[in-house]
């Protein structure tokens, strides 16, 4: 279990200059399963992994996050409980200016969509932008991923 403060900013990618700097890729498949007030429950499957994450309502750039690992056939189960799209993307670890940023290329529902996500130790943390990062969407109501299912070509035929 992982418990505690996630503190994250979220741009979306304006070129591939970060290819050449990936160092591990992954695919996952994450699915909504419940909400309440600005928290949401997330199960996500990552190969032979699953976690099940509650996280609370933000706070400026962060929030309260609580992470659990399950069993892969319990993670299969709760995916077909959620309650939109089950999402698919691969997550893309690359390390920039010493700092690790996640790179998220979406498939199936928001295929097209491109995200890169960093993760902060403090929220005043000071970080050089790579030249691939485009506009920052933290914070920004329509990236919240809920909201994206209701906007993107496509996203209303689940991919499962």
């Amino acid at each position: 279990m992982v418990m505690g403060i996630e503190i994250e900013r979220k741009f979306l990618v304006s070129s591939e200059g970060w290819r050449g700097m990936v160092t591990e890729s992954r695919t996952l498949r994450d699915g909504l399963i419940g909400r309440f007030g600005e928290g949401k429950v997330r199960v996500r499957v990552c190969g032979e992994e699953a976690t099940l994450t509650v996280k609370g309502p933000r706070d400026g750039l962060r929030r309260a996050e609580y992470e659990y690992r399950i069993p892969v056939s319990d993670a299969e189960e709760l995916l077909s409980l959620s309650i939109v799209p089950v999402l698919e993307k691969t997550r893309h670890v690359v390390r920039y200016s010493g700092t690790t940023w996640q790179v998220d290329v979406y498939a199936g529902l928001l295929g097209g969509l491109v995200l890169a996500e960093v993760e902060l130790e403090r929220e005043d943390q000071e970080i050089e932008l790579p030249d691939w990062v485009g506009r920052e969407v933290t914070g920004e109501p329509e990236y919240r991923k809920a909201n994206l299912l209701a906007r993107w070509p496509g996203a209303m035929t689940p991919a499962r």
